[in-house]
């Protein structure tokens, strides 16, 4: 029973062997067929989505991105001001400290020339609380207890309301000499944001963690307007403002990871986007951003410690409905898909599947010695080449060939099965070409919002602050140092020159310059060439035909005329200002538009590239007071657009009067506006169908016509007489199939020539045996 029951499993076993043997699995023509409608179904789906309306926005995603952008320049800018100030004040400390003592009011004095950046300073003896000197708004002092002063949060800056309800960040370092008590130095000033120009109705706030706001900028301007209606627009936007403000506070909250989506990347503090209610067509759009620190890697900045938010605000006008029609592009780019993939499957199905999966009937039957009935043959290409073929080793089975040689020859077409593989493709192009290239294209005719044009304006104007106060602060900085040099001591200097270098990262060489142009101590590269003169400025640019602009800052030691301290600025440290995401290629150049820094590749004073930027630049400079409406515009070069604006240095400090100014551009495609995005949909679309061209039909031709043109020349060789040639499947396909009947012929054939070579050669055998 056991022994019975194994052996009949056994034949059971090789029959269901046999069975798959003969029968296609999963390669072979119908796999990339089924995969080619599946993929034109989904790409159609995809079109309908992607070219309809979508359910536009009310606000477009680039004035909302734009916002967000704003708000984080003005969190980095006052992050960068608060913390200058503190170190400043702690350099300075540290200066006073390692000379002889100085007198209180001497040090204010010599901090206010110096610096010019605190609302008020003063110096109390610590013991007993006297105050002994004071300069600028007096600073209060309740808030001064022996927590404040000692523990783990000692002289931590602290923020402070005063009595008139502004609020103040109190910034304390001791001075410290021998046989003298040891003093308080404390220096205030205010949490404003940047001193820039803000478009029409534009505002900016700092915020504290509850939602408190600290300061505006922006409410001013609105504020001289005259009529009632824009009166009421104002109160609209500073109650806007207020809850907007405390929506911001509440986000910020959150750990700057876990605010943003898994490995994206961007400004390091937590920022995003916020709508308000509208008003009149108008609707609130804001962007805000943490005070966070520009170098993740750095130490722990000050500022980012506050738990303070900058938020920028907007009214935007309210995006009307899409275009009437609209939704039928998408339908009917669908519909067209779906007709031209549902034909080019058609086509792949009659001219390669079906003849295909003809011939492997056709030549299981012959395999398994059903020779009655005629091959049925195709009527072109390889498959015709082989049905020819199978009738031809019928007809030698059967023994019936006639004598008037072999049967003709299938079809011999030039491109056989290639053939429907290329109308096919051209199906198939007939939809991607016009979607991609010809469907929701542009042509220059977009139109920018104005709000993508201000932003522009003023994030450009954001940045040349920001750069200017760099260059003030590199050359208050020297003013600080000068005090402590000794031209006498030149090892003492030296020393000094190359402490100071490690703490600034700005500069890349510090040296002083005697009389003549006497270099005598220097620390960091090699010194380039100063000549002093009253009427010569503190900040000098020169390597004009070099790689690399030279950048140089002065400040004359004091008591010992005709020698200055120098220090040239780093390139890459003013290039690294000037990298914003969303505001394009940026650069700092002279009066003569010729660029000295910029946030991509340049050359050393070389030109901008396009003839209308330098035009702007000098525009600006000269329009200063005119407005920041004269420093923006839009170029139309053929179907580019390009948004452009440009910021001339103003303010205080020594690069005021440089004449140096900001220029910024970048092409409106990169913007977030509608017609762009369509026209990249579009194109994408058309991609797609693209790839779905290649990869099915590449499947078809690797897999299917490739294998195909090869077995149709094997077959041929067969029903030609060659015996000899063993024919091995490759894949189990309706290829691989057909390959194995054909090696069961080839058997069936040589086992006949030998039948009959055997026949013939016995009556020549029995005659020699009589």
């Amino acid at each position: 029973m056991t022994s019975s029951h194994a052996a009949n499993s056994v034949r059971g076993g090789r029959r269901r062997s046999r069975r798959r043997a003969d029968m296609p699995l999963l390669g072979g023509i119908r796999p990339p067929i089924a995969v080619l409608c599946v993929l034109v179904l989904v790409l159609a789906g995809l079109t309908v989505q992607v070219l309809g309306p979508g359910g536009e926005a009310v606000v477009p995603k680039a004035v909302l991105s734009s916002q967000q952008r704003f708000a984080e320049d003005g969190a980095i800018a006052l992050r960068a001001s608060i913390d200058e100030r503190v170190t400043d004040l702690h350099r300075t400390a540290a200066a006073l400290n390692a000379g002889a003592p100085v007198e209180p009011e001497r040090v204010l004095s010599d901090l206010g020339r110096t610096y010019q950046k605190w609302t008020g300073t003063t110096v109390l003896d610590l013991e007993s609380g006297k105050v002994l000197a004071t300069r600028g708004e007096t600073i209060p002092l309740a808030w001064l207890d022996k927590d404040v002063l000692t523990g783990d949060q000692a002289l931590k800056p602290r923020m402070v309301r005063l009595g008139t309800g502004d609020v103040r960040l109190m910034t304390m370092v001791v001075l410290d000499w021998k046989d003298r008590p040891q003093q308080l130095l404390v220096a205030s000033n205010s949490l404003a944001v940047p001193a820039i120009t803000l478009g029409p109705f534009r505002t900016m706030a700092v915020v504290t963690r509850d939602g408190e706001i600290l300061a505006t900028a922006g409410f001013e301007q609105a504020e001289a307007l005259n009529s009632d209606k824009q009166r009421v627009e104002l109160t609209f936007l500073q109650k806007q403002m207020s809850r907007l403000s405390d929506q911001a506070a509440e986000r910020t909250e959150q750990h700057p990871v876990t605010a943003k989506e898994p490995g994206s990347r961007g400004y390091p503090g937590v920022s995003g986007t916020l709508l308000g209610d509208d008003y009149n067509g108008r609707i609130a759009t804001a962007g805000y951003a943490s005070l966070a620190s520009s170098d993740p890697e750095e130490k722990e900045s000050v500022a980012a410690g506050l738990g303070l938010t900058v938020v920028a605000m907007l009214p935007v006008v309210q995006q009307h409905a899409g275009e009437q029609g609209r939704e039928l592009y998408g339908l009917v780019a669908a519909g067209a898909l779906v007709v031209l993939g549902l034909l080019a499957a058609a086509v792949l199905w009659a001219s390669v599947q079906r003849p295909l999966l003809r011939l492997f009937l056709e030549s299981r039957r012959l395999a398994r010695g059903d020779l009655t009935r005629p091959v049925s043959v195709p009527r072109w290409g390889e498959a015709a080449r082989i049905g020819s073929a199978l009738e031809r080793m019928r007809e030698q089975l059967r023994g019936a060939e006639a004598d008037s040689g072999p049967a003709p020859r299938g079809g011999t077409g030039r491109f056989g099965t290639r053939g429907p593989l290329m109308l096919t493709a051209v199906l198939l192009l007939l939809w991607c070409v016009p979607v991609g290239l010809l469907l929701n294209r542009t042509d220059g005719s977009v139109s920018v919002p104005a709000a993508m044009v201000n932003d522009q304006r003023d994030r450009t104007d954001l940045i040349a602050d920001r750069v200017r106060r760099a260059l003030n602060e590199a050359q208050a900085d020297l003013v600080s140092t000068s005090r402590l040099i000794d031209p006498g001591k030149s090892e003492t200097t030296t020393g000094l020159l190359a402490d100071a270098l490690r703490k600034h990262t700005r500069y890349q060489a510090l040296y002083v310059v005697g009389e003549g142009g006497r270099v005598v101590a220097r620390a960091g590269g090699d010194p380039g060439a100063w000549r002093d003169g009253d009427d010569l400025p503190l900040v000098r640019v020169s390597g004009k035909g070099e790689k690399r602009p030279v950048i140089q800052v002065g400040a004359p030691v004091p008591e010992h005329k005709g020698t200055t301290l120098v220090g040239e600025m780093r390139v890459e440290f003013l290039n690294s200002l000037l990298k914003r995401p969303g505001l394009g290629e940026v650069r700092v150049v002279n009066a003569d538009a010729e660029t000295l820094a910029a946030s991509d590749g340049f050359l050393a004073f070389e030109e901008l590239p396009n003839d209308a930027l330098p035009d702007l630049v000098r525009a600006a400079g000269v329009r200063v007071g005119a407005g920041p409406v004269e420093n923006s515009l839009l170029i139309r070069d053929g179907g580019d657009v390009t948004v452009a604006a440009a910021a001339p240095f103003s303010g205080g400090g020594v690069a005021a009067d440089l004449g140096w100014s900001v220029v910024s551009w970048q092409n409106a495609e990169r913007l977030q506006i509608a017609p762009y995005e369509r026209e990249d949909r579009s194109v994408l679309a058309g991609m797609l169908g693209l790839a779905a061209i290649i990869v099915c039909l590449g499947w078809v031709y690797l897999v299917v016509v490739r294998p195909l043109r090869a077995l149709a020349a094997a077959a041929e060789k067969l029903a030609d007489g060659d015996l000899k040639t063993v024919h091995y499947p490759r894949y189990q396909d309706e290829v691989g199939a057909v390959v194995r009947s054909l090696e069961l012929l080839r058997q069936q054939l040589q086992t006949r020539r030998q039948n009959q070579a055997r026949r013939s050669a016995e009556p020549r055998l029995g005659v020699g045996g009589r």
